[in-house]
């Protein structure tokens, strides 16, 4: 996910939470004799408050993204940055993510959100693994990689997304059949939203939420405005310790906590749903990812509940976002649009049923989705502490320090790219060396644990789609994007789509 911050936590952290915090930068040693001194790397204003002021009066914050290139382009690869009590070394090139994936230590350590571990302090939930560090990730990780990542575990989810992508379809042809014209010009965006929480919830709790009816159930809108209000929140709460946050403007911290009750109730529920279902004996069939690890228990209710609720939080504009740009890439490149097409076409003629075999006949739709998200990133960067030094760029940076590999230049870097701004899809298919240039889901043991729902998702929203509607847009400028929290369109595009005879 997208930046966190190094913030003090001291009026909420009397408990197991304070093992998530980020910890202080160690003194700097001696460096060694082939590398420059951690002092010496290029900083971006040296006072952190002022540089945080900056920061609020420009609203910088949005546009988080373009600092960093901007630094980057006049300070070079590798720079020091302090805002607030927050310090790092950002940089952005393929063979410095490798250098701090090959110290990252087998408890793998990503900055904490101490906006959300206030929340479960003051609420006395538990922790998720996006939260956690530690032994207990790490115990917690490998409960979930089983049900969540592997092979195995996404070949029983698949059916799940799968059924609400060809609900979507049917969706979108309803409106077409509205229309005289046959076609159908929206702003998908909410759509995209409701279809990616739909997906996303079947897969986790084995149960639908009909957000694909004409009027969606209040109780499910008002869990996708939680959703919504949780992330637009977070964003300011990064920079400042929550008690201060609450201090300076208590309505902005009371509905970040109010959209996270929000969201833990919507979780309790599910559960309750679950636990029903088994008392009345009913014939063992998949249900779902929480069903399983509730049948496992190999992991305490407490920490199911965390982890799930994580990742529907984590779980909708994070892949609907990506799912609006894909969409509007394409429509504006109707040589790949077709040649995609083409692929689904000659991979389901292949005649397999099994949706894991007919997904991995379609390299050029998953090239598609990395060319994506190389020039939108989801998170804009991917953080990491190093367990030992390391040396970057040839400067000494001793272990401990908070270290930061800015994706959205790196994509659109062309010292790593040829030709970067032009969305081409075939450069993940060639030969060349493409390690560590694909990072929108981080690197290691301690990647997006909801990569595999996430890609199985949108490839099989986007196989329907494009087997059902060729994708149009009037206009092929490129999208403006702001950084709140996730990077996202600053206007969502127009598109057209128009049924296939």
């Amino acid at each position: 996910m997208a930046t966190g911050r190094r913030l003090s936590l001291r009026a909420f952290s009397s408990g197991p939470a304070r093992h998530a915090l980020a910890p202080a930068v160690p003194a700097t040693k001696s460096a060694p004799a082939q590398a420059r001194p951690f002092e010496a790397i290029p900083r971006n204003g040296r006072n952190g408050w002022l540089n945080l002021y900056q920061f609020w009066r420009s609203n910088s914050f949005q546009n988080l993204h373009h600092v960093m290139q901007r630094n980057f382009q006049n300070l070079g690869p590798i720079y020091r940055e302090t805002v607030g009590t927050y310090d790092s070394v950002n940089v952005f090139l393929p063979n410095d993510a490798a250098q701090l994936f090959q110290a990252e230590g087998i408890f793998p350590r990503r900055m904490g959100i101490n906006s959300w571990i206030a929340h479960r302090t003051m609420r006395n939930h538990k922790c998720g693994i996006f939260l956690l560090n530690g032994e207990q990730w790490r115990s917690d990780r490998l409960v979930l990689n089983k049900e969540v990542i592997s092979p195995v575990g996404t070949r029983k989810f698949l059916p799940f997304l799968n059924t609400v992508a060809e609900d979507f379809v049917d969706f979108l042809h309803r409106q077409v059949r509205k229309n005289t014209r046959r076609s159908l010009t929206v702003d998908l965006y909410r759509d995209l939203f409701r279809f990616t929480l739909e997906a996303s919830s079947y897969a986790l709790y084995g149960e639908r939420l009909g957000l694909l009816e004409e009027t969606p159930k209040p109780d499910s809108q008002k869990f996708i405005d939680a959703v919504e209000t949780m992330l637009q929140t977070t964003l300011p709460l990064l920079f400042l310790p929550p008690g201060v946050m609450r201090w300076m403007n208590n309505k902005l911290w009371q509905d970040h906590m109010d959209a996270w009750d929000i969201i833990f109730s919507h979780a309790d529920k599910c559960i309750q749903n679950i636990y029903q279902e088994f008392c009345l004996g009913k014939p063992r069939k998949y249900s779902g990812i929480m069903a399983e690890l509730l049948l496992q228990e190999e992991m305490p209710l407490d920490s199911i509940k965390a982890n799930i609720t994580e990742f529907t939080a984590g779980g909708v504009d994070t892949t609907a976002i990506p799912l609006l740009f894909t969409l509007f890439e394409l429509a504006r490149n109707p040589h790949v649009q077709t040649a995609i097409r083409e692929e689904i076409k000659g991979a389901e003629s292949q005649g397999s049923r099994e949706l894991s075999k007919v997904l991995n006949g379609l390299p050029l739709l998953k090239g598609a989705i990395k060319e994506t998200l190389r020039l939108y990133p989801v998170g804009i960067t991917v953080q990491r502490y190093p367990t030992r030094d390391v040396v970057l760029q040839n400067y000494y940076v001793p272990a401990g320090t908070l270290c930061q590999v800015g994706l959205y230049s790196l994509g659109r870097s062309p010292e790593v790219f040829s030709d970067p701004e032009r969305y081409d899809p075939q450069r993940w298919l060639s030969k060349d060396d493409n390690s560590f240039k694909a990072l929108a889901f981080g690197f290691g043991s301690r990647q997006c644990i909801g990569r595999r729902l996430a890609e199985s998702e949108m490839m099989l929203f986007l196989m329907h789609i494009l087997r059902n509607f060729k994708i149009d847009t009037v206009s092929k400028a490129d999208l403006k994007t702001v950084y709140g929290f996730i990077l996202m369109p600053e206007k969502p595009p127009l598109l057209t789509f128009r049924p296939i005879d």
